[in-house]
């Protein structure tokens, strides 16, 4: 017992091991294991069995068994064949225009479904890159604050000294212990930030939520971008999954309009057929001659003579959704423009918040300079320079938000831009 509830602690311990990795190694085990990717692989393999499933029709199918019969008086059928020992039939389509249509359909359907499935990893891919990023920024963010709560402790620590000296009023006191508490405060409900976003990342990567994820700290290099706006939304057009899949979902539905009003067309199947005959079965008495062995080839032809309105009826349907698509995908053109529009705007917007930051920062950290030089000659307190200090902790902050916001912008363009897998892989 004792041995069980070792190795089962163990165990606990062993997935409770945090897992450190870089945006690439994320990127990667996402395309690997997500649900959402997962399904995705298994629909487009679905999607190349239906067309096996539909040009089955095509190939020949050959059917052996026996119709093996007693008979007292007349021979007659047993399943449309007469008795026998030993039969086998084999029946292939010559010209099947329905068929033929649907075999189409099915591989637009199958490239709809590579399409579909490429698109969701893109999807993922910007999921997973944000979910890092949002992470990175709570782990950097909980660092900070870490360091904000040890200025808070030494103000907290001079001024209740200021104030058992009577140097500071007792009010001054209780303002340093409450922003103290709200430092402490502030960063614990950063840390359980830090953890929720571990475990919603590692539900993305398909691993257990109970294994904490560490991002790598890695520098990574700035993505290469389209050279302009217009160039972006050429790009975005050019290639953009959504808009191909939506139009080979309008072929699959054009091809089968074409199939169901091919029902009024000829079918023609080529048939062969061998029965091994038994004479028990009475075929001497009511026939002139018996052959033991008996073979015949030919065609089975078939005339639709009235047009079906249930066919009129599913064909007009099948049109009503192809305009309904047609205009699906004018619409997906016009929004994925402007949407490529806006990401520009949002990189715009972000480079200037990013400069404003870092500008803000080195002003902070010159200001930090100046008091420890006038803390030096006696002119200002500690008090002021861990303030000035806790200041500069804010600005960090705000900096690392403005950089966050601006890589995410540049994987959203480059998302837009049907590039995002291959930039962060």
């Amino acid at each position: 017992m004792r041995e069980t509830i070792a190795l089962l602690l163990f165990s606990l311990a062993v997935c409770a091991q945090p897992r450190t990795l870089t945006l690439k190694q994320a990127i990667d085990l996402a395309f690997q294991q997500n649900p959402d990717v997962v399904l995705g692989k298994l629909d487009e393999q679905k999607a190349a069995f239906e067309i096996q499933a539909v040009k089955e029709p095509f190939l020949p199918r050959l059917v052996v068994g026996s119709g093996l019969a007693y008979t007292s008086g007349f021979p007659m059928s047993i399943e449309g064949s007469a008795p026998a020992v030993f039969q086998a039939k084999a029946v292939r389509n010559l010209y099947n225009a329905p068929q033929g249509y649907q075999v189409a359909q099915a591989r637009e359907l199958a490239r709809s479904a590579g399409l579909q499935s490429a698109a969701l990893r893109e999807d993922v891919a910007l999921r997973t890159a944000a979910l890092f990023l949002d992470l990175e920024k709570a782990v950097k963010a909980g660092e900070i604050a870490g360091r904000q709560v040890d200025n808070l402790q030494r103000v907290e620590a001079a001024v209740r000294l200021r104030v058992e000296e009577g140097k500071e009023l007792a009010i001054e006191g209780k303002r340093a212990a409450v922003n103290l508490a709200r430092g402490r405060n502030r960063a614990q409900v950063l840390d359980s930030t830090r953890a929720q976003l571990s475990r919603a990342l590692a539900l993305v990567l398909g691993l257990n939520p109970a294994e904490p994820i560490v991002p790598a700290g890695e520098e990574r290099s700035t993505p290469v971008l389209p050279a302009d706006e217009p160039e972006s939304v050429a790009e975005s057009l050019r290639d953009n999954r959504e808009i191909r899949k939506l139009e080979s979902d309008l072929a699959a539905k054009n091809l089968e309009v074409r199939s169901i009003r091919a029902q009024r067309l000829p079918k023609v199947d080529l048939v062969a057929q061998y029965g091994l005959l038994a004479k028990f079965n009475n075929y001497e008495q009511f026939f002139n001659a018996f052959q033991r062995n008996n073979v015949q080839i030919g065609a089975s032809i078939q005339i639709p003579v009235f047009a079906n309105s249930a066919d009129e009826a599913r064909a007009a349907q099948s049109e009503i959704e192809a305009r309904r698509i047609r205009l699906q995908i004018n619409d997906t053109r016009s929004r994925i423009e402007s949407e490529t529009r806006q990401a520009w705007q949002k990189i715009r917007d972000a480079e200037s918040a990013r400069d404003v930051a870092r500008m803000d920062l080195d002003l902070s950290r010159e200001q930090v300079s100046v008091l420890l030089a006038q803390m030096e000659e006696g002119r200002t307190s500690m008090k002021q320079v861990e303030e000035a200090r806790f200041q500069e902790q804010e600005r960090w902050l705000l900096l690392y938000d403005a950089a966050y916001q601006l890589e995410l912008a540049r994987y959203e363009l480059l998302k837009r831009t049907n590039s995002l897998s291959a930039a962060l892989r």
